[in-house]
């Protein structure tokens, strides 16, 4: 991994902050050229650090109310990439993880109402080939969500 000096890590701040930030703002806030954070950019991203700027999604204000985290025990767990690439095809999952203990894939599914999760849960999840069984815990709402700038 390559080190940030404290230039990278204003640059991944402000656009962190509002990630349709001019670079020529970035470039005034911190006091370079404006070709400065066209290059740091640039770098940062052929690395792999900055992976692209992307809208953040309000997903109750477009009409999905609930939210549920849900684990995954698979039949094996060596059947893992199928069914993450099956999982892929519905829209309504929003986010999947490896996990260590009871599950072998965390989810979180998003939809509009409890009916649509029930379908999403029993009509698109548990009848993958290789799912052994689900567990879900519906989302109250977020606290907190944030990106890791050291």
């Amino acid at each position: 991994m390559d080190v940030l000096d404290s230039i990278d890590l204003e640059i991944l701040k402000q656009l962190d902050n509002d990630g349709r930030m001019a670079y020529s703002s970035i470039a005034v806030t911190l006091g370079v050229s404006n070709t400065m954070i066209h290059q740091r950019i640039a770098r940062l991203t052929e690395q792999g650090i900055l992976v692209g700027i992307k809208p953040v999604l309000n997903e109750r204000k477009i009409g999905y109310d609930w939210a549920a985290f849900t684990g995954i025990t698979l039949e094996k767990d060596q059947d893992s990439g199928r069914v993450i690439e099956e999982l892929k095809k519905i829209p309504e999952v929003t986010e999947c993880y490896f996990i260590t203990g009871g599950y072998t894939l965390y989810l979180k599914i998003v939809a509009r109402d409890h009916e649509h999760m029930r379908k999403v849960l029993y009509e698109q999840i548990d009848i993958l080939h290789g799912v052994a069984k689900t567990n879900s815990i519906i989302e109250l709402g977020c606290a907190f969500k944030r990106n890791i700038i050291p």
